[in-house]
Order: C-alpha cells, then sequence, then structure tokens
C-alpha cells in the first residue's frame, strides 16, 4: 500500500511540477530501493512496510538534525528545504502517538512478554519497532520504556 502511495504521489507531483514534492520522493523511493535490496540479502522478497516506516523516521531524523547546524549556521533557506522535506515524509506516515498513547503501548508491551528488568529493554525495544512503526517516536520512547523498567 505503501509503495503505491509513493508512486501515485510521484505522477502526481510530476504533473503539478511541484519540484519539492517530486524530490523529496524520489529521495523516499531511492531509501525504499535500498531496504529492498537489503531484504533480497536477507532472503525476502522486499522489505516490509515496517522496514520502510523506520527508514522513513530516520529520515525525518537526519533532516532535524540538519535543520539544526543549518539554523546555527544562519542559512534559513536550508533549513526551510529540509522542513518542506520533512512535510513530504511525514505525509506517508502513519499518525504519530500521543505521549500518552506511547505510555499505553509500552505499559501493554512490558506485560505482553514479561519483561522485569533492565536486561528485557531490548526486547521490549524490539517488540515496540515491531507493532508501531512509524507511529512514535522511539527516541523519546526510550526514556519511558527505562523509566516504566526502572520502576518494575
Amino acid at each position: 500500500m505503501l509503495r503505491d502511495d509513493l508512486q501515485k504521489a510521484l505522477k502526481e507531483s510530476m504533473l503539478a511540477k511541484d519540484v519539492v514534492t517530486t524530490s523529496a520522493i524520489r529521495m523516499i523511493i531511492a531509501g525504499q530501493k535500498e531496504k529492498d535490496v537489503e531484504a533480497r540479502g536477507k532472503g525476502q522478497e522486499k522489505a516490509s512496510d515496517a522496514e520502510l516506516l523506520s527508514m522513513m523516521q530516520g529520515m525525518i531524523k537526519q533532516r532535524n538534525d540538519s535543520i539544526k547546524m543549518f539554523i546555527e549556521g544562519h542559512r534559513p533557506e536550508l533549513a526551510d528545504k529540509e522542513k518542506a522535506e520533512i512535510a513530504v515524509i511525514e505525509r506517508f506516515l502513519p499518525k504519530q502517538m500521543s505521549e500518552a498513547e506511547a505510555e499505553a503501548a509500552v505499559r501493554a508491551i512490558i506485560a505482553e512478554i514479561g519483561a522485569a528488568s533492565m536486561k528485557d529493554m531490548g526486547k521490549v525495544m524490539g517488540a515496540l519497532k515491531a507493532k508501531y512503526a512509524g507511529q512514535m517516536d522511539f527516541g523519546k520512547v526510550n526514556a519511558l520504556v527505562k523509566a516504566q523498567l526502572a520502576g518494575n
């Protein structure tokens, strides 16, 4: 579904002569193809939607880092370009969970897998990434998981 949406959006942006959107979608598709090659190396036909959503989250994180550097370097025009790319990428991501929803999801996963200590951190994060790829910021969720496991 995600792949079809990307191709459709690419065609629409090209017809509309929307250079920024076309460029950003082509970048996403290139990343998708790279993930597909990696997946074939692992014996899969193509990358899963969860892997693609995770890749797109990474793209957003990279752009946010770039924005910070461009603003510090007094290059607001480059920061604006990165912000525009983030807006395009976010169109293809599922709705992000609120902090309360993320906290509830963390509690549910911890209970589901029976995590009892910080030793289970990797299992919890792996389960969250598998189930909620693209729906939460795992950098922030990491702190929630640590807090929950420390309290257990």
